[in-house]
């Protein structure tokens, strides 16, 4: 039996971080802490660009605009949406989740959802770098194994 299995070594992988400024003191740690793992399995500041866009919901867009290009391995979305009073909530994660997954199968490429989709301020704090630990850094991760994983395939 053969396994295929991805590993955390980035090589020459390029990646884009694409971040929502929206809730911005959440998503500047999982920024940070994406670029700082991406930078620690082995990529250096040519192999990461960084995109920022208003908010969650225009990640998707962002995400397919990166993929089209065809200039990187995977992408890496990152976004907090907090939930309120109105529905908005749902409209906005619901369709960030499935415009990144579109993204994702359209273009073969990993799109690592590291999109917070919390009830409360406190979910998000302990989501980006507390309690929780970063979901940047899980993303992070994601991407890297995952173009480790694709490239297996066609190996």
């Amino acid at each position: 039996m053969r396994s295929i299995e991805g590993n955390l070594i980035v090589g020459d992988a390029r990646f884009c971080v694409i971040a929502a400024r929206f809730n911005d003191a959440i998503v500047a740690r999982l920024l940070d802490a994406a670029v700082d793992t991406l930078s620690r399995h082995g990529a250096d500041d040519s192999q990461i660009h960084a995109v920022r866009v208003p908010g969650a919901f225009e990640l998707p867009l962002a995400a397919r605009e990166a993929a089209r290009g065809h200039q990187y391995d995977a992408v890496v979305a990152l976004g907090a949406v907090i939930r309120g009073a109105t529905p908005h909530f749902d409209y906005v994660c619901g369709e960030a989740a499935s415009g990144l997954n579109r993204v994702s199968l359209e273009f073969g490429i990993p799109v690592a959802f590291g999109l917070l989709t919390c009830d409360t301020i406190e979910q998000a704090v302990e989501r980006s770098g507390t309690k929780a630990g970063n979901k940047g850094i899980d993303a992070a991760l994601t991407a890297i194994e995952m173009v480790n994983l694709l490239r297996q395939f066609n190996a």
